[in-house]
């Protein structure tokens, strides 16, 4: 009898041990790893682009009582090229304009062309930059006269290419035909401008 029970012990602790090796351990759920942070990258400026432009003009001679302001609009086209973190380009201006200047009767400054170069740092989706370049200034009734302007600027690209951004310029010109002998002409521009980039 004594045996039979040992017997009987010892199979039944097989069967449960063999029972127990049968049971799987349930699975463990799968670890998802993080998706890896977004990589910020620069945009690249190279390409044409055109827009136009908006803003005020202020015109000072060194002829007591002949300025003017007001404002001055009008297009923008050019080529940009992206060096890394530093973009360079050339371009041109057409603003139309209908300051008065004082004390010249019926005269008013027409429109305003320019010729430029503009280089500039990147600063994310930003470009701040620095131009200048020539410049010609026309009048309705004592002609035109050649000059420069300097300045600078700040472009930001809110979409691939769409950019907005504002320009304050500058410019110095020479007398004008008919004008005074020796008379200086200056402006000084600030506008925003809206560009498309292709």
């Amino acid at each position: 009898m004594k045996y039979l029970l040992s017997a009987a012990a010892a199979s039944a602790l097989m069967a449960g041990t063999a029972f127990a090796g049968n049971i799987e351990p349930a699975p463990a759920e799968p670890v998802i790893a993080p998706a890896p942070a977004p990589v910020f990258s620069s945009p690249n400026w190279t390409g044409f682009y055109a827009g136009g432009q908006l803003g005020y003009a202020n015109i000072d001679t060194d002829i007591a009582g002949v300025d003017g302001d007001g404002l001055i609009g009008g297009l923008t086209t050019g080529y940009d090229y992206d060096l890394g973190n530093w973009v360079v380009g050339a371009g041109l201006d057409y603003d139309w304009t209908d300051v008065g200047l004082g004390n010249v009767p019926e005269t008013t400054v027409d429109n305003i062309f320019r010729a430029k170069l503009r280089g500039g740092y990147k600063l994310g989706n930003g470009l701040l930059y620095a131009t200048g370049g020539y410049a010609m200034a026309d009048t309705n009734n004592v002609g035109d006269s050649d000059g420069y302007f300097v300045g600078g600027g700040y472009e930001h690209l809110i979409t691939e290419n769409i950019s907005l951004g504002g320009e304050v310029l500058y410019h110095e010109f020479d007398s004008f035909d008919g004008a005074a002998a020796g008379a200086d002409v200056e402006a000084t521009t600030a506008q925003v401008r809206a560009t498309f980039r292709f």
